[in-house]
């Protein structure tokens, strides 16, 4: 449990200075704030996820790599946004409805797809890289698009008044630290799984995707607290899409995975979560705390099924 607990707080502060530091380099170079939010912070926030599930695969522990990206899409939806609705209903941008959660709902059932096929090789796993790259470009190409028509109602930043090679250690001594918070983490994780004589599957699917799900849901709480709920949604989405298109998509580069172990149920909790999400956004474009409360009862189920 002390490397579970261990690996947490190094996982945090990791992406705490990794978000701080590519967040500054990008504002000096002059990229949008918009383009920030949906590339930098949704990176930063998935960076626990990323070494994660890197260094669960390189360990020989596959299905725990894989069972975090399912949790993690899962817990993300279910309880951060559930959590999040419940402080303050969640007003959901126009941009979300037509583009971003779409293209979640198209990445979950590619993610799904992928698990009852049974394997995620190499091929896969470059295939979605370069899903992602393409709606990387399509991102900040329709975020540029609307800074230039004057619809990004976001004020650009003051430029950091901190000296640039600060940025830079922030970003090095962040990336370093989610590194060291990710082998502590898994390896504390298995322990844990191996004393409760549960499998590696569940622990991935539960413990490891609530923990690497930590800075989503900090970020999350926080922006419902501040009223701010297109980030609170927005970083969610973004995560998620993040989450398949590039954690297992470098995963499976780095090392193929094997789904044996992550049922094919899991990985309709995840389609489903995802699919639900569009219709409860479009009711007057908010997710109420009624709606909230419902999220977070589907993800009570879902832990009901995974430990009988």
């Amino acid at each position: 449990m002390l490397l579970v607990i261990a690996g947490i707080v190094l996982l945090y502060f990791g992406a705490e200075g990794l978000v701080r530091g590519s967040s500054n380099l990008a504002i000096r170079a002059g990229i949008p704030p918009l383009v920030v939010g949906l590339t930098v912070v949704a990176f930063g926030t998935s960076a626990p996820e990323l070494t994660v599930s890197i260094s669960a695969s390189l360990q020989g522990k596959g299905v725990v790599a894989l069972g975090n990206v399912v949790g993690s899409n899962i817990f993300n939806i279910a309880v951060i946004l559930g959590i999040s609705a419940l402080i303050r209903p969640l007003t959901i941008h126009i941009n979300l409805l037509r583009r971003d959660i779409p293209i979640m709902i198209g990445a979950a059932v590619v993610g799904f797809g992928l698990i009852l096929y049974g394997d995620i090789g190499r091929i896969a796993g470059i295939a979605l890289l370069l899903m992602l790259t393409a709606y990387l470009v399509f991102t900040i190409h329709a975020a540029k698009r609307e800074t230039a028509q004057g619809l990004d109602s976001m004020d650009a930043p003051e430029p950091p008044k901190n000296a640039w090679w600060l940025d830079v250690i922030f970003l090095v001594v962040g990336l370093g630290l989610l590194v060291w918070g990710a082998n502590l983490f898994v390896e504390g994780a298995i322990v844990i799984a191996r004393k409760l004589g549960v499998s590696e599957a569940v622990i991935g699917l539960t413990i490891v995707a609530a923990g690497t799900s930590l800075p989503e849901l900090a970020t999350s709480i926080v922006a419902a607290i501040k009223k701010q709920t297109d980030i609170a949604v927005g970083n969610v989405v973004g995560s998620n899409i993040f989450n398949i298109l590039c954690i297992l998509g470098t995963t499976a580069v780095v090392k193929p995975i094997s789904a044996d172990g992550i049922s094919w149920i899991d990985g309709a909790v995840m389609l489903l979560v995802s699919v639900i999400l569009l219709p409860l956004a479009f009711t007057q474009r908010t997710i109420s705390r009624g709606e909230g409360g419902f999220l977070m009862v589907i993800y009570g189920g879902f832990l009901i099924w995974l430990w009988p």
